[in-house]
């Protein structure tokens, strides 16, 4: 499930890139006194992600912007939405803008034997921990978290992404489900790698930091519905860590339904 929201800037503003820790406190703000604000302070995935305010490019006043917040939980986005309704000021850093609309999606991968092609609207943050790196061949000279690059090769990458899309369903789907890690395949059919990048980004340490993040293009097919709901829980949760300070958000950009054209661009979101 996500809510789509309209809107539009305040004033003229230059983007600001670093956005994640300022929108992440409005919806924390949402949250306040209802029955997720205790998630706050677990050491545990969160349910829910967003998109970056978009397309991000620098504003004149009046400029259109879409946010989108995903989530396995509707009663979530229901304490946002309300909370994005009432208080329609939508500050995120030195970008001010005012909520136009709110409204609900359902975005969906599609039935057995439909294929598509999903992407990262925001960069993914994958980090190896120490007590696999022999386990990958890697020749690491600390013994801290490594982010992943390219030159640690896929295979860590992906299954990294499984461990941790496997916690997030441990916690937010029921017990007798399947998880991704108790099904045989992948959950991608291809792995294209667009780019990697670092960023400054200010974690709840208050010191900042560089991240390595990675933008990727995935195609799948889904072979039943195990792999169905696997690939909408990361529609809803989204892939790799931290993602409730925006990263790992993905969309659906092309799919083809069995016996159906190819539909380009449904839900499809930059």
């Amino acid at each position: 499930m996500r809510i789509l929201t309209r809107l539009s800037a305040r004033t003229d503003a230059a983007y600001d890139n670093t956005y994640h820790n300022k929108l992440q406190g409005r919806i924390w703000q949402a949250l306040k006194d209802s029955e997720y604000d205790a998630l706050h302070d677990k050491n545990q995935p969160k349910p829910f992600v967003y998109s970056n305010p978009f397309p991000p490019r620098d504003m004149d006043e009046g400029d259109e912007r879409t946010l989108l917040v995903a989530s396995p939980e509707e009663s979530l986005l229901a304490h946002i939405a309300e909370d994005l309704t009432h208080d329609r000021e939508l500050n995120i850093g030195e970008m001010p803008f005012h909520v136009d609309d709110v409204s609900p999606l359902a975005p969906d991968v599609g039935e057995p034997g439909t294929s598509g092609t999903i992407e990262t609207g925001t960069g993914v943050l994958v980090r190896i921990p120490p007590w696999r790196f022999d386990d990958y061949g890697m020749d690491v000279n600390h013994d801290q978290a490594e982010f992943w690059r390219p030159e640690h090769t896929l295979e860590p990458f992906r299954t990294q992404l499984e461990a941790n899309l496997d916690k997030k369903h441990r916690l937010y789907m029921p017990d007798y489900l399947a998880g991704p890690s108790d099904v045989d395949g992948d959950l991608f059919d291809s792995y294209e790698l667009i780019k990697t990048f670092a960023i400054p980004v200010t974690p709840t340490t208050g010191r900042t930091e560089e991240w390595v993040l990675s933008k990727w293009r995935f195609d799948y097919t889904v072979r039943n519905d195990d792999h169905r709901r696997h690939l909408n829980l990361a529609l809803d949760v989204g892939l790799g860590e931290r993602n409730s300070l925006g990263f790992g958000f993905i969309n659906i950009t092309d799919q083809t339904r069995p016996d159906e054209t190819e539909l380009e661009g449904e839900n499809a979101f930059p």
